[in-house]
């Protein structure tokens, strides 16, 4: 007679590197940023889980995290591929994210400490390291540090979060801009005098080259898409 209470087996757990999907995200971002994935390329599972040297289950949650920051879609039969924005989603992104900035820069309590300032200096100085290296990659992790630490002086966590949002979403058209030396040394010079702005309290300077500094990436995106897509295409994509 058997025994009325078994042990059932278990499966064995498999046990998978904690950050294996965050690291993969963050590559293909890097990608994606850098250009050297472009839009509306396909992302297949099976090729990057060779690239990666893991199994589909990273792969997917990478993509899940990519297309939550808005920087891939998923195509019904097509998978995955980098979110082509059109023009028109840009500049709505744009005219968001430079009313948002602006009212952040507009709220920094003044005067701002000098230990802020220095951090600020700081960044600022990796970031001038990098243009005239040619490192777009440092570029763009000091360039978005710069703007986190400027906008952080502002004390709002909503607003400070939502402009993070916004920025991620774009984070793909970077490239277009980052491409020329003369939109780099733009966005160079910019820094410096929002460092100069804050240190006299130009409450208004600031402000102005906080919108002033949004304008060369979709400019550049803008034009780029209408190459590559066809006018026509971006006028269609406008009217939507």
């Amino acid at each position: 007679m058997a025994k009325a209470h078994q042990k059932v087996r278990q499966a064995p757990v498999v046990s998978r590197e904690p950050g294996a999907a965050d690291l993969i995200a963050r590559r293909i971002e890097e990608d994606i940023v850098l250009g050297r994935r472009h839009p509306r390329e396909r992302l297949i599972e099976q090729d990057l889980c060779d690239l990666f040297q893991t199994h589909r289950g990273d792969v997917r949650l990478a993509l899940f995290e990519l297309e939550r920051k808005g920087l891939i879609e998923r195509i019904p039969n097509r998978g995955a591929m980098v979110r082509a924005l059109t023009p028109r989603e840009v500049r709505e992104i744009y005219t968001v994210r430079e009313e948002l900035e602006a009212m952040a820069v507009r709220t920094i309590p003044f005067p701002v400490a000098a230990k802020q300032i220095q951090r600020l200096e700081e960044l600022q100085r990796q970031h001038t390291d990098a243009v005239a290296k040619g490192d777009l990659l440092t570029v763009f992790y000091s360039n978005l540090r710069f703007h986190q630490v400027l906008f952080g002086l502002s004390g709002n966590a909503c607003l400070i979060e939502t402009i993070d949002l916004l920025a991620r979403k774009v984070h793909g058209i970077r490239f277009y801009a980052n491409a020329f030396p003369d939109s780099l040394d733009r966005a160079r010079l910019d820094h410096l005098e929002m460092i100069s702005a804050l240190r006299g309290a130009r409450r208004d300077d600031l402000i102005a080259l906080t919108r002033r500094h949004l304008k060369p990436s979709p400019e550049a995106y803008i034009r780029a898409y209408q190459l590559r897509f066809g006018k026509a295409t971006a006028e269609l994509g406008d009217a939507d």
